[in-house]
């Protein structure tokens, strides 16, 4: 039986099977019956056997259909299977099995978001979003790339063997070995499909690569204009620390005076409502303004570090959940390949990680992928044909049926697709969307050759057809050699080749005239200054190279941090770097608090401002967990903001009415700090003044010391404190409360290294430093464990850890033998079906 602590999670999640907490998680609200009681308390196949099975035996054995050989998987003291094969297409399998045996309802849960089939899982209340996901195209596209692959490639023997690997799990599960979830819902699972890797991958865009820049600019441009709307979320940042060096040794700030708000684009107006009406473009609106969270990662050459070897490091922000989004693994084929690091379940392949030569890690490039066409069509209420230069062309018509657990049909949709992509109505008309994700080919090959790797340059070659995500992929190999690129398909767009505007979609001069070639992709190998970062940033400095990439870009204050302790550290050590990841610094606030102080220091004779500036002014600017003035700063934020974009409110009479923009971008606070008589300032709902700057920075900092005292009392009690006001809990996939994380404290705070959205659940899903000496070591954790059974003490394994900043050192043994008996917790022999 487990330890208590995994029992006791278990046992305090049984009443979540009265609520069914799938609900909890789909916004339904009891719909269908709830599975019955009796079978649940059974204490041989219910609840009390999910705690009895969760832990691996110390041997155990299976056959696989397909194996050539027979496959021995070694468990290491933290539950990382190393697979050891004699051919690959037998170590795909293995990893298939494994990860099914832990991770088997995630694995179905993700594919089936992608595949737009969650109300066959749980019934009707996912109808929205399978409705989305099938609207957008994506099972569309699943099925298109599953047709154009090549049967004997590597990327299609790859999910073939790995989907062998999840059924023979299946295929031997009994009763007692249920996923805890499928209990609650009283369901079994699904045989996998080579398709339904690629569901997963198609989920992975929508969650990376669907961008937001039309959204921002006409929520803007509706209210004050386009000219203010291209001011507010411009094209390129003003900040510039761009992840291909750019010859500087700091960052550039290029202000431009941003223009007062004007006449509403009429335009703008439409087609904003149009697009508001989806659920999942609205859901890609970011909020917040500069507080966006992301990944970072960074590479230092060996001249630069105290050992003499290359150093990479790598933590992508995600989601979190529990059981985490990452894997971690370790396969090995004698002579052929030899890879660690993390895959998603689902994937047939190391996503993220090292070999003996080659280490990587990936941030998105925030890039511009999507564009929406506004087409003309025959019917305004059942449309057949869309026009194009003048001629009518048929539309693709697709009938989706949506059905319950027990095959009843929930809804049926007509859906339509242009030679764009999906075609829907909103407000009025109809918008078709174009997406690099959907018409990407399926190849995974890209990754498996990437992996086999032996230098950093044949990496870069293996990854160079990428097609999406489209990511910003750093890497460092043995011999030295650092290098970064922005990998992807980036649309070449005619006119201005801006994609932040509805676009014509009669006339085919609206359509993409190619994508870039790859030499203009953001690059650099081997760069003098002897490091490459980064962080979400502009890729590529303008004045390098001005062709349109993506607009609004998160400000890089994660990137500055990042660059300005490698710049300072010409001795980088593993440690270091680690330190680095959770450092609590942050470059916002560093250029905000002296705004602040300096706004109070020209009103001497209000007290209470006064006081609020002293207290500002004892903070060093560093989101400890102990310092009790980051909360006053963060509202102090929160209330500049409000005070700064009133223009931005709808106006009351008219649709969308008191509805607003996403908050510019600090950046553009930083723009406006030049100009302090600019009209921005002047609060336009005060009508017997005129503010400034400064007026409004010291009412922002004394409301905000105001509210703080209300709400926390005196400055120095413990309700200032940053750990009581700053805490993270990560959810299970279904948010069920007795299966999710404690909420617990964290070093972080908006724009450090480590950031994460309060109220939410995202942050660093994986942490990990590599040293590329003559033998390679690597550390890295992830918030979790590798089991995804609550009753496992694999469960929240490493969740302490992560909240603290620790790494784990990460066995990487060459053969069986290199794993000794101390540090073998588990052994699985996998035997050929015969």
């Amino acid at each position: 039986m487990p330890r208590s602590p995994e029992l006791f999670r278990l046992l305090r999640a049984i009443p979540a099977v009265l609520v069914l907490g799938g609900a909890l998680w789909l916004g339904g609200r009891g719909a269908g019956p709830l599975p019955p009681l009796g079978p649940l308390l059974d204490p041989w196949n219910g609840l009390f056997a999910v705690a009895a099975t969760a832990e691996l035996p110390a041997r155990a054995a299976a056959s696989v259909a397909g194996l050539g050989d027979s496959v021995t998987v070694l468990y290491d003291s933290r539950g990382v299977p190393h697979i050891f094969a004699a051919r690959e297409r037998d170590a795909w399998r293995a990893l298939g099995f494994v990860v099914a045996r832990d991770r088997l309802f995630q694995l179905e849960l993700q594919a089936r978001a992608g595949a737009g089939t969650l109300t066959e899982l749980v019934g009707a209340r996912a109808l929205p979003l399978d409705r989305e996901a099938r609207a957008l195209g994506m099972p569309r596209s699943a099925e298109q790339k599953l047709a154009g692959m090549d049967t004997t490639s590597d990327a299609w023997q790859s999910i073939a063997a790995y989907s062998d690997g999840v059924n023979a799990w299946i295929d031997q599960l009994d009763q007692r070995r249920l996923p805890i979830e499928y209990r609650l819902l009283g369901r079994h699972p699904a045989r996998w499909r080579p398709i339904d890797c690629i569901h997963l991958f198609n989920r992975m865009g929508l969650t990376l690569a669907m961008s937001d820049a039309e959204l921002e600019h006409l929520a803007a441009a509706r209210i004050v204009g386009r000219a203010a709307a291209d001011a507010l979320y411009p094209v390129n940042a003003p900040f510039q620390e761009p992840i291909q060096p750019n010859g500087q040794h700091a960052t550039r700030f290029d202000p431009q005076r941003i223009p007062p708000p004007a006449t509403p684009d009429s335009g703008a107006v439409l087609a904003w409502a149009e697009l508001r009406a989806s659920a999942a473009l609205s859901a890609v609106v970011r909020d917040g303004g500069d507080d966006r969270i992301g990944s970072n990662n960074w590479a230092v050459a060996p001249r630069r570090t105290r050992d003499g070897y290359a150093l990479l490091a790598g933590d992508p922000h995600l989601d979190l959940s529990l059981p985490s989004i990452w894997y971690e693994a370790h396969l090995v084929v004698p002579g052929k390949l030899d890879v660690y690091g993390v895959t998603i379940p689902g994937a047939p392949t190391i996503v993220l990680g090292f070999n003996r030569n080659v280490a990587w890690s990936f941030t998105n490039t925030e890039g511009d992928v999507t564009d929406y066409y506004v087409e003309t069509v025959d019917d305004q209420r059942s449309p057949r044909r869309y026009q194009l230069d003048g001629q009518w062309r048929p539309l693709e018509l697709r009938v989706e049926r949506y059905t319950d657990p027990k095959g009843g049909t929930v809804a049926v949709d007509t859906l339509r697709f242009t030679h764009r992509g999906g075609l829907r109505r909103l407000a009025g008309r109809w918008i078709s969307t174009r997406w690099t994700v959907l018409e990407t080919p399926f190849d995974g090959s890209k990754l498996l050759n990437a992996a086999r790797a032996g230098s950093a340059r044949q990496w870069l070659e293996a990854m160079s057809g990428w097609g999406g995500p489209a990511q910003n992929m750093v890497v460092a190999d043995k011999a030295g050699t650092i290098a970064i690129r922005s990998t992807g398909r980036f649309p070449l767009r005619p006119g201005d080749a801006r994609g932040t505007w509805l676009r014509d979609g009669s006339l085919s001069a609206s359509d993409w005239i190619g994508y870039w070639p790859l030499s203009a992709y953001p690059q650099a190998i081997d760069p003098a200054q002897g490091y490459l970062a980064s962080a979400n940033q502009q890729p590529i400095d303008p004045k390098v190279n001005p062709a349109y990439f993506g607009a609004n870009w998160a400000s890089p204050w994660r990137a500055m941090e990042i660059n300005r302790r490698l710049r300072a550290d010409s001795s980088a050590t593993p440690d270091s770097v680690r330190t680095m990841q959770l450092d609590p610094a942050s470059p916002r606030a560093d250029l905000m608090v002296p705004a602040f102080l300096a706004a109070a220091r020209i009103r001497m004779a209000d007290t209470t401002l006064q006081r609020a500036a002293t207290a500002l002014a004892q903070w060093d600017r560093r989101y400890t967990k102990a310092n009790n003035r980051a909360i006053l700063f963060e509202t102090a934020m929160s209330r500049l903001n409000d005070l700064l974009w009133d223009e931005l409110i709808a106006p009351a009479a008219g649709r969308g009415a008191g509805e607003r923009p996403p908050y510019p971008s600090l950046m553009i606070v930083a723009e406006l700090l030049q100009d302090p008589t600019n009209s921005w300032w002047d609060d336009h709902r005060t009508t017997d003044r005129v503010e400034t700057r400064d007026d409004v920075l010291a009412a922002a900092l004394r409301a905000a010391f105001e509210e703080c005292l209300a709400s926390y009392g005196d400055p120095d009690s413990p309700g200032w404190r940053w750990s009581n006001r700053w805490k993270l809990a990560v959810p299970h996939l279904l948010g069920l409360p007795g299966f999710s994380s404690p909420e617990t404290a964290v070093q972080s705070g908006p724009s450090t290294l480590s950031p994460f959205s309060r109220g939410q659940s995202f942050g660093a899903s994986w942490r990990m430093v590599v040293q590329l000496g003559p033998e390679v070591h690597a550390w890295g954790t992830y918030p979790g464990g590798q089991s995804g059974n609550p009753a496992s003490r694999r469960y929240l394994e490493h969740f302490e850890q992560w909240t603290e900043g620790g790494l784990d050192s990460l066995r990487f043994p060459a053969s069986p033998d290199g794993l000794g008996n101390a540090e073998t917790s588990a052994r699985l022999t996998l035997k050929p079906r015969r």
